[in-house]
């Protein structure tokens, strides 16, 4: 491998360490007020939504097969699910929705 690599490898390491690291020094011994952990309870799906509207409109196979999926994934995440069970709905409903209707 060549020292440029490793050299690009270590930056993208030390750029990904970085960010990560300095809430847990700036932040070390102080509880976060309740306002802050309700937002940072909601990001993942902020997230979720950021991913999975763009890609609504962007399927090949229909609109209908990404409404379906969204109506799932939104129905999962008000309900509380957890991120995860959140996609797994969406990927289920979709399969049936082509499974039944395709």
């Amino acid at each position: 491998m060549s020292e440029s690599m490793i050299l690009l490898i270590a930056g993208m390491a030390v750029a990904t360490y970085i960010p990560r690291m300095v809430p847990f020094l700036v932040f070390r011994g102080s509880a976060l007020p309740d306002f802050l952990q309700n937002v940072l309870k909601n990001v993942p799906y902020a997230i979720l939504g950021a991913l999975i509207v763009p890609a609504i409109f962007m399927t090949d196979k229909g609109f209908i097969f990404g409404a379906v999926g969204a109506a799932a994934a939104f129905a999962a995440g008000y309900l509380g699910w957890n991120v995860i069970f959140v996609v797994l709905a969406s990927i289920l409903a979709v399969m049936g929705y082509a499974y039944f209707f395709s």
